[in-house]
């Protein structure tokens, strides 16, 4: 399990989020057979997307979806984080894997190539809030500070990293957010530039000093305080990180129904029932044809439970307006996809 810290430095006027997410990043690789250079994009945005779910979400019932579309062999990224630490993940092609760069480290840039990063918060009354940022450079740290700027106005500093080793296992994986507040001293910036300078690869801190220690040699000089976070209920005052995925059985049987009558009949008589694996964190359900043959003729989101499209009382059939459920998932009807939890 990993964790979460958070803290104020420089007066007051530096807001900072630390994770420690290597055993989540472990787990991603396990659950997805990533290769390396896939391992090191979606654990650089699953622990990105726990650091944004601290800065940016108000309450435990909003979430945050990031989309790296990139041209890239990954074929995307996508992670959905929650403010208590839970986060999923997965990338499009996990097998995809380029050349390591010059210095010999994984190339996450070109793995995912150039496009877009699309920020999805869901809000507490369904609503979607969502922007929309070029990608800067693939390697998701930097389009990441990126967008707080051109889309929060938060002039911020990201620091993510993913080491691997032996046949790609996880060595460390973590992540350091610093939100610069208004008011911030020109000496407190510049005790920060230099400080950032003179860090080194966040991983080599980790793997060597552990978070409280990357933490200390990142904020030397500008009195790091850590912020107690036993009064909202976290007794070992950190947040605990875990791969948590919200799929289960009942979403995974529903998700069949995208599927026509006659293409689940098909199912039953070729294979004897049907299997659906969630996309997200690899688990496959199987179901027998009393199960399938049990389902109703309406859709629903797979992962909120909103009606997409059912039959009226009077034989018409009520379809959800627009692409895009209040959950953030694309609308996708019978015949437009292939089932997935």
């Amino acid at each position: 399990m990993g964790r979460i810290l958070r803290a104020l430095a420089g007066e007051g006027n530096l807001r900072v989020v630390a994770a420690d997410t290597g055993d989540v990043v472990e787990e991603a690789r396990l659950r997805h057979g990533l290769s390396p250079t896939a391992t090191a994009a979606l654990g650089r945005a699953m622990t990105g997307a726990l650091l944004l779910a601290q800065l940016l979400l108000k309450t435990p019932k909003e979430r945050l979806t990031l989309r790296l579309e990139g041209d890239g062999p990954l074929g995307g990224v996508v992670v959905e984080a929650d403010p208590m630490g839970g986060v999923r993940g997965y990338v499009k092609n996990p097998k995809a894997e380029v050349p390591l760069r010059e210095d010999g480290k994984l190339n996450v840039g070109a793995a995912v190539g150039r496009g877009f990063l699309r920020v999805d918060r869901a809000l507490p009354n369904g609503e979607i809030y969502t922007s929309t940022v070029p990608l800067v450079s693939g390697e998701i740290a930097e389009d990441l500070a990126h967008y707080l700027w051109q889309s929060e106005q938060i002039p911020s500093a990201l620091l993510l990293g993913v080491r691997v080793k032996g046949e790609g296992e996880v060595e460390a994986a973590g992540g350091i957010a610093v939100q610069v507040l208004p008011g911030a001293s020109e000496e407190v910036l510049g005790r920060l530039e230099a400080n950032l300078k003179d860090f080194g690869p966040l991983t080599e801190r980790l793997r060597k000093e552990g978070l409280e220690g990357a933490l200390a040699a990142l904020f030397q000089g500008l009195g790091l305080e850590r912020t107690d976070l036993r009064a909202l209920g976290y007794a070992e005052n950190e947040i605990p990180a875990r791969f948590r995925c919200r799929c289960n059985r009942e979403k995974a049987l529903e998700a069949l129904v995208f599927f026509t009558p006659e293409e689940r009949e098909d199912m039953i008589v070729k294979d004897g029932g049907a299997e659906v694996i969630c996309h997200w964190c690899g688990a496959a359900y199987r179901f027998s044809p009393e199960e399938i043959r049990s389902l109703v003729a309406e859709v629903r989101c797979p992962d909120c439970g909103a009606l997409w499209l059912y039959p009226k009382a009077d034989g018409t059939l009520f379809r959800i307006e627009g692409d895009t459920c209040r959950c953030g998932r694309r609308v996708e009807l019978p015949g437009e996809r292939r089932a997935e939890a």
